[in-house]
């Protein structure tokens, strides 16, 4: 078996590895672990409206937006069904 070194130097690797880990995953994070440009700038990302004018405004967007994307639908399947119709004819 090992002596009294054997153990001493196992005493010292048990002790200094979870330090030397925690250590260099620890120390200087933002350049080794960052990733450039993952948050969206302020112009980018989604603002909340908190004035009543902005909140109207949102409004209307969302139901202006929301009134074409029914214009749309309605006229596709107005279409699909002059299709069906059409092929039923035949």
């Amino acid at each position: 078996m090992g002596g009294l070194n054997l153990e001493v130097f196992k005493f010292g690797m048990y002790v200094m590895f979870p330090i030397g880990i925690m250590y260099y995953f620890g120390t200087n994070l933002d350049s080794r672990f960052s990733v450039p440009d993952f948050w969206p700038k302020a112009e980018h990302a989604n603002r909340v409206p908190l004035e009543r004018d902005e909140i109207r405004e949102e409004l209307e967007r969302l139901r202006a937006r929301r009134l074409l994307n029914r214009e749309r639908r309605l006229a596709e399947e107005a279409r699909q069904a002059q299709n069906n119709q059409n092929h039923q004819d035949e």
